[in-house]
């Protein structure tokens, strides 16, 4: 199965972090699952670290090459179609991060792990 993670839940998977529940932990570990990774996650990290509203984010940002390699990640480019979708999409949530994740998961038709409830708004298949 093709999977996209969120920022949340990217952090506490490669943190170990206990916010993570366990079946959750196994399918991301699980090698049968392809787990994407947008570069939304990498600039919501770098950016909340840098306006001190999530100073930890920075060392997972700096390290996410060693992420991707270690944990077999599959990069998940940003496209027009993507951006196009994440901006003009209905719905009261602004985030511009979770936006553009929803977009990217309605797109591509995948799933989207996150414990955010926010995402309900947008209509995407949600694991967890």
């Amino acid at each position: 199965m093709r999977i996209l993670v969120d920022t949340h839940a990217f952090f506490w998977w490669v943190v170990v972090d206990e916010n993570l529940p366990r079946r959750v932990h196994r399918l991301l570990e699980d090698e049968s699952n392809i787990v994407l990774l947008s570069p939304v996650l990498v600039w919501e990290l770098a950016t909340k670290s840098r306006i001190g509203k999530w100073p930890a984010g920075q060392t997972v940002a700096d390290n996410i090459d060693g992420y991707v390699k270690s944990h077999g990640l599959h990069p998940l480019p940003i496209t027009v179609a993507h951006a196009h979708r994440g901006g003009s999409m209905a719905g009261l949530h602004r985030d511009p991060f979770d936006r553009l994740l929803a977009a990217q998961a309605q797109i591509e038709q995948v799933p989207l792990v996150t414990a955010d409830p926010a995402f309900r708004g947008f209509g995407v298949d949600l694991i967890w």
